[in-house]
């Protein structure tokens, strides 16, 4: 009688209290003893996490960086005839700023402690080039897109040489922002850029910045 009851409240048991998670795992509800990750956090399998820590808060900081500087030259030229031009850029440099914001969620990355500095620092370039006028402006822009256009193939570079299948979320995102980059910095050149006074001195100078802020924000 014991020997038949034994099982049968072992299995009560079983069913009534809830599976602890080890290290990293959770019990699917109504999956029997099935196991999946307890961490909201993204599935970390041979992701060598001091690499996705460098690129996503040097990535969330360039992106939040360039939404300041378009802030900057809407707040100037955001009535003027290429306005609108602007507010497209900027449109989608809003939704690369998301997209880092849920990465940094998902793969608990810290945001660079830089972030005031560039609130700041990026809105004053953008209005300063603003008040260049629009080539001014523009300008600015192409420096700038030029600098994370180079800067995200690197980093292409990088996550293909450890491995494209295990990176392949992040090198989707960066390849389609790479190249939304590049599309702001022909829009530049297509809006006379080049024909700014001192545009070289200006470009250099800018992308010297760029340089920079890079290589601090992947750092601090």
């Amino acid at each position: 009688m014991a020997a038949a009851v034994a099982p049968a409240l072992r299995c009560s048991l079983l069913q009534r209290r809830p599976l602890r998670c080890g290290p990293g795992v959770r019990a699917v509800p109504g999956a029997g003893a099935a196991l999946r990750p307890c961490s909201s956090r993204v599935a970390q399998d041979g992701i060598t996490q001091p690499v996705i820590d460098r690129i996503i808060r040097v990535d969330h900081a360039g992106e939040y960086g360039a939404n300041r500087i378009y802030a900057g030259q809407m707040a100037v030229l955001g009535r003027s005839s290429v306005g609108p031009v602007i507010q497209q850029m900027w449109n989608q440099e809003k939704k690369h700023l998301k997209k880092f914001n849920e990465l940094m969620v998902a793969y608990r990355v810290r945001p660079t402690v830089l972030l005031p500095f560039w609130n700041v620092a990026g809105f004053v370039l953008g209005a300063g080039s603003a008040l260049l006028g629009k080539k001014g402006a523009m300008a600015c822009t192409v420096a700038v897109e030029e600098s994370i256009s180079e800067h995200y193939n690197n980093q292409i570079r990088t996550l293909i040489e450890e491995d494209p299948e295990k990176y392949k979320e992040l090198l989707q995102v960066i390849k389609q922002f790479r190249d939304e980059e590049q599309e702001h910095h022909d829009i530049g050149l297509e809006h006379d850029a080049e024909a700014t006074p001192a545009y070289s001195v200006l470009k250099t100078a800018i992308q010297l910045g760029c340089k920079a802020a890079i290589f601090l924000s992947e750092r601090i």
